[in-house]
């Protein structure tokens, strides 16, 4: 026997939920209740308590995405499961199609290392406020950057400050001097040895990264990772990402080369050399560099966040580990598991056509505006008249808010947020602010990303 649901809607929206209901042809069976209140949106809890006194025979009913209210309660009232569909009638297909599929990107495979670069100027304090932020974000070690003829007197008490507040540390430098201190003070990793600096891997418990000896020397990588095989040592390979125009394409060709030779050793991608030295958004860039990592089974990436433009470097390489995890597990294309990373574009960015939007327009008989948007433009309207237009400032003469300085303010805030959206292909829905993705999610507000512990990163002894 299918599922029978009750729909719950307002005067402006019925018709098209019906009409859309009609299109989907649903397993299940449905009512569709007006329940007496113009718009849907504007519906409660509390509101449906006091006016829904048939229940139709439902299942379970359905209420509009952005209605508000204590739906536990309303369900123990109605003895019925009530929860929220979408928050746009036009999702309504996806969000049946797509219910039982929940995505869970609490695991990953990728370390990040996220590099202080400017430690050696930092106090002890500085570096640990900086490494508690990095940690938030989603960065497993904290790196130690090292500056070339810098004096570090403080290195050993950096470290020992980071080790006692649960870091996991790496130090960094291509000086072995750094890398005997930072090894003997007790970091976790050395960045890095080549087969000539071997010998300080001796030294110290340390794991190390191999690099090349000298740029594309891949013959050097691969003696050094026999020497470290022979000594029963874990170790990580990092054959080194060149900047684009500087080998990038090249480098890319010598990561899959490595791995097809060592199918089975620890390898780490500098992602800093792309996301700092290009000047675009390094959302895209994170995806792309974390979907190779995934293609190739690299499980530690080293990354900063130096220039202006890569401020949220670590944040977005975490968020984007967790997608290429999910969809490498499902045997999926990396589509439709998580928003995040879409901070300037969304797959659906208009929910109605120009033609809907006109006629729920005719049905408006009150004076208060509603702004929506359609690839034609931004669209503003109520029962005096409709108005569209790319410019917001060419909507304002037929607005007539001249004398109402606050009604004013208002719309322009809106039509502001909805130029902006129609000019990047983003969803608009009044008095909500737009998304940005995981580009503005504040760490207080999502979930302890270091209550997850990382799947298959554990290093192996090749």
């Amino acid at each position: 026997m299918s599922e029978h649901i009750l729909f719950l809607t307002g005067k402006l929206a019925e018709k098209q939920l019906r009409d859309m209901l009609e299109k989907m042809q649903p397993e299940f069976t449905y009512t569709v209740h007006q329940l007496g209140v113009k718009v849907a949106a504007l519906m409660t809890a509390d509101m449906i308590g006091r006016r829904l006194h048939d229940t139709f025979g439902a299942d379970r009913i359905l209420v509009p995405g952005r209605c508000r209210g204590d739906l536990d309660s309303l369900s123990e009232q109605l003895g019925l499961p009530v929860s929220r569909g979408p928050q746009e009638l036009k999702d309504l297909p996806e969000f049946f199609g797509g219910k039982a599929i929940e995505h869970d990107i609490s695991r990953y495979a990728v370390k990040i290392f996220a590099e202080i670069t400017d430690a050696p100027q930092l106090s002890v304090e500085d570096v640990l406020k900086r490494a508690r932020y990095f940690r938030q974000n989603g960065a497993d070690v904290i790196d130690i950057g090292c500056l070339p003829s810098t004096d570090f007197p403080h290195l050993e008490a950096v470290i020992a400050a980071l080790k006692q507040a649960g870091f996991t540390v790496s130090i960094d430098s291509l000086e072995t001097a750094d890398l005997l201190r930072g090894g003997k003070a007790g970091a976790d990793f050395l960045l890095s040895l080549h087969e000539s600096t071997l010998w300080v891997a001796d030294e110290v418990a340390a794991t190390p990264v191999l690099i090349p000896e000298q740029h594309e020397d891949l013959a050097s990588l691969y003696r050094a990772v026999t020497v470290m095989q022979a000594k029963g040592r874990p170790f990580i390979v990092d054959p080194i990402l060149d900047p684009i125009h500087f080998g990038f394409t090249a480098s890319l060709v010598r990561y899959h080369e490595v791995r097809q030779r060592h199918p089975d050793v620890e390898m780490m991608l500098g992602v800093g050399n792309i996301t700092e030295l290009t000047h675009a958004d390094t959302l895209g860039m994170n995806a792309l560099m974390l979907g190779i990592c995934s293609e190739l089974d690299i499980n530690h990436i080293l990354t900063t966040e130096v220039s202006a433009h890569a401020c949220r470097a670590v944040q977005e390489a975490d968020l984007a580990r967790r997608i290429m995890y999910t969809a490498k597990a499902q045997q999926a294309l990396p589509k439709h598991i998580d928003p995040g990373l879409m901070a300037l574009h969304e797959p659906k960015p208009f929910p109605n056509t120009l033609d809907e939007i006109k006629e729920w327009a005719v049905q408006i008989k009150d004076p208060s505006f509603r702004i929506q948007t359609s690839p034609e433009g931004v669209h503003i309207f109520n029962r005096d008249g409709f108005y569209t237009a790319i410019d917001p400032f060419d909507l304002y003469p037929s607005l007539h808010v001249e004398n109402d300085g606050g009604h004013a303010f208002y719309l322009g805030v809106e039509l502001a947020r909805a130029e902006i959206a129609w000019q990047l292909g983003k969803r608009f829905t009044q008095d909500e602010k737009l998304t940005w993705g995981c580009t503005n999610q504040a760490v207080a507000a999502t979930v302890d990303l270091h209550s997850f512990k990382p799947v298959g990163s554990t290093l192996k002894k090749s």
